[in-house]
Parts: structure tokens; C-alpha cells; sequence
């Protein structure tokens, strides 16, 4: 390893280190941070440790399952239908069949493929630059790993391909919640189409339209600092109050990008809830008034500001964005970006985005979900409306 070479690393380390090896977080806790990251390269994985996160990944599972805000279990199959068997449409939590499958050589297989020099970022906080490079040179340079130095094979460089698509579980959610206070069963619906890699200028404006979309829970209490004047509460919440969400969100790679919208409601009210989505991202195209704009692009850098007082997230975004673009864009460049956002960029970035097909995940009682084909004409019509439906018997 070079001394240049990149690695992860920060004052707050036992935080990051315990990601990737809790227990031998906690036995460090006394120890040099650096002695303690040149000891996870030379670390034995022992089958009790093994084991351990075997249960812990198993619990994990079992409370995802369980827990009354399906969001991560959303956001899994909102991948899988927009990107199906291919990259981040994969699975992203271990299958229960495979977690006994999971041994000391898989674990050294991924780790001597995955890393490597060239696939790490040494990200340096409140230390000066040249203390950091002789740090580096004393305990990352030379040190051999326990998963050994041979070089990698077996990289996955597969680009991302959206294909659009739905999935659906039906699930039981009246029993989410128990307590004295449960909440209502809900059905959860989440819309989402492509939008564009974090390395596109469109980035910027689609953060934009994110943060102009907002939106959050019914039960939400606050001012315009938590977005109480974005169009998901205004448009949504405000003027349906069997709507319990209504979140928009935008997921951003190297090569692709997601931009969706979670609502949950009564299972009865799933069919106009859609097409309460569906309006929205209809409208999306419209007009955009300047002062929700402004508003908007005051609040993305109010909050971009308000992130980096933490040093914990100075040191994650100079390892992302170096990672990611090997420079680092300073915040007052980013601030730039985001005043020079116009109307007509949200308007072309929302065209261009609704020409695709759409991602629909749906998770409850699905009897009035509409037809993925409908949902999909919806999008592509002027007013986002569904297609009537005539039943002879209700």
C-alpha cells in the first residue's frame, strides 16, 4: 500500500470500526486508534464471533419484519422492482437460507476483493496533513491482511440497468404495532422513477425537487423548518386526513438514481391514494411558483450547513465524496450549485424522469391496489389520473 493510498479512518473511530467488527470495537476501546485499525487488517474472525453476528443478523431480520415503520423494508423492494436482478435491485439484507452459509472463508473471499488500496479513502479530521501521512506510513504500509494480499478477481463492475416493475407482498399489518395505543392497519404504497447518478449535474436539481416535494407523517408536529410548507403536506396531508404519509425520497449512485414517494393509508382508501401519487408526480412538471423554489433550495442548504457542525459527518462526506468523484467539493461550492437551480431545470429534470416506466412497491392488504399498467398510464397522462374502473358489484 502506498502512503498515498487512501483508507477510511477519523478521531470518532470505534464508531466506524464497530460496523465492521463490533467485538473488536469494544475490546479497543482503550488502544491507539491507529494500533486499533492496523489490528482489523490482522484480525482473526473466530467461529464464536461468527456466530454471534449470525444471531444478530437474525434478530435483525425478525424485527424489520416486525417493526410498525416498514421504510427500510419499502426501500428494498422499491429497488428490486426498479432494478430487477441486476446491482442495487439485489437483495441488501442476507436471506435467512444463506445466513448459515456465511463461514470465515466467504467472509476473507469478500475481504480480499473488496479491501483494497484502490477501493479505500483515508479521510483525516482535526489532525494536519502530514502527521496524518506518517501515521499511515507506520501502521497501513506493509501490513499484510489476514485475508491476504493476492489480488482481487472476483469484482462485480456490472452497471446498473433500470427496468422499472412492481412488487408486492401481501402481509397481515393489523398486528404491527401491539400496545395499548396500536395503530390502524395500514397499507404502504412507494412510486418512484429513475432520476440520475450523484455524478450528473442534473444531481443538484433533482436534491432540489426532493427537498420541494418534502413531506413526512400526518402526526408531524413542527413549523416551516420540518417542511410543513413542502407540496406533500400542503397537496396530501393537509387536504386528506385519512392519509397517515407521505415522504418523498431520493436515492443516488454511481451510475443511477431513484427518485420516490412513500403513502401509507387505510387499506379501503389504497386506490385513491395512488392516484394522489401519481397527480403529484404529474405536477411535478407544472408550474414552479419562486417562492417554494427559493424556499426550497434555502432549506437544502440550511440543512447542508446545519450536517457539517458535526465532525462525525465532516470526515463521512470527505470519504464519500473522494471515494466516490476523488475530489471533494467545499460547502459554499455546493451552496453555488444549489442557487443557480432555475424553475425550468426542476421542469426538464421531471420531464425527462416521466418518460420512464415507473417503480411500484406495495406492502398490506393489496385487494384495491390498482393494475401496475394502470398506475403507469396515470404517469404518462396530463392530469395523473387512473383509468375508470366499472364493477358491476362492490
Amino acid at each position: 500500500m502506498k502512503p498515498s493510498t487512501p483508507v477510511a479512518f477519523h478521531t470518532s473511530w470505534k464508531s466506524w470500526l464497530s460496523l465492521q467488527q463490533p467485538s473488536l470495537a469494544a475490546k479497543m476501546k482503550y488502544s491507539s486508534p491507529w494500533k486499533s485499525m492496523e489490528a482489523f487488517v490482522t484480525v482473526r474472525h473466530r467461529d464464536e464471533e461468527i456466530e454471534m453476528t449470525r444471531m444478530a443478523v437474525r434478530f435483525e431480520l425478525e424485527d424489520m419484519n416486525m417493526r410498525p415503520d416498514p421504510e427500510p423494508l419499502l426501500t428494498e423492494m422499491i429497488h428490486a422492482a426498479a432494478y430487477r436482478d441486476n446491482t442495487v435491485g439485489l437483495d441488501r439484507f442476507c436471506p435467512v437460507e444463506n445466513i448459515e452459509k456465511m463461514d470465515r472463508n466467504i467472509l476473507h473471499s469478500y475481504l480480499k476483493n473488496y479491501y483494497t488500496p484502490d477501493r479505500m479513502v483515508l479521510a483525516g479530521v482535526g489532525i494536519e496533513h502530514e502527521q496524518l501521512v506518517e501515521c499511515a506510513r507506520k501502521y497501513l504500509v506493509g501490513v499484510n491482511p489476514v485475508w491476504g494480499s493476492a489480488k482481487s478477481k472476483d469484482i462485480d463492475r456490472s452497471v446498473a440497468q433500470y427496468t422499472g416493475g412492481i412488487i408486492k407482498v401481501e402481509k397481515d399489518m393489523s398486528n404491527v404495532s401491539l400496545g395499548p395505543t396500536p395503530i390502524p392497519e395500514l397499507t404502504h404504497i412507494m412510486i418512484g422513477l429513475e432520476s440520475c447518478s450523484f455524478l450528473e449535474d442534473d444531481f443538484i436539481p433533482f436534491a432540489v425537487l426532493n427537498m420541494m416535494m418534502g413531506g413526512g407523517g400526518s402526526f408531524s408536529a413542527g413549523g416551516p423548518g420540518k417542511g410543513m410548507f413542502t407540496r406533500l403536506y400542503l397537496n396530501v396531508l393537509n387536504r386528506h386526513h385519512w392519509m397517515y404519509n407521505a415522504t418523498s425520497y431520493h436515492h443516488s449512485y454511481e451510475d443511477t438514481g431513484l427518485l420516490c414517494i412513500h403513502a401509507s393509508a387505510d387499506p379501503k382508501q389504497v386506490r385513491e391514494m395512488v392516484e394522489i401519487l401519481t397527480k403529484e408526480f404529474v405536477l411535478m412538471s407544472g408550474t414552479v411558483g419562486e417562492v417554494e423554489l427559493e424556499r426550497a433550495k434555502t432549506q437544502l442548504k440550511s440543512m447542508l450547513m446545519m450536517n457539517l457542525e458535526s465532525r462525525p459527518v465532516i470526515f463521512e462526506d470527505v470519504g464519500r465524496q473522494v471515494l466516490a468523484t476523488s475530489t471533494r467539493k467545499l460547502p459554499h461550492e455546493l451552496c453555488d450549485l444549489i442557487d443557480n437551480v432555475k424553475a425550468g431545470d426542476i421542469k426538464r429534470v421531471v420531464t425527462k424522469m416521466l418518460r420512464n416506466k415507473p417503480a411500484v412497491a406495495a406492502l398490506g392488504d393489496l385487494t384495491e391496489l390498482p393494475t401496475y399498467e394502470h398506475i403507469q398510464a396515470a404517469l404518462s397522462s396530463k392530469d395523473g389520473q387512473l383509468p375508470r374502473v366499472y364493477r358491476f358489484f362492490r
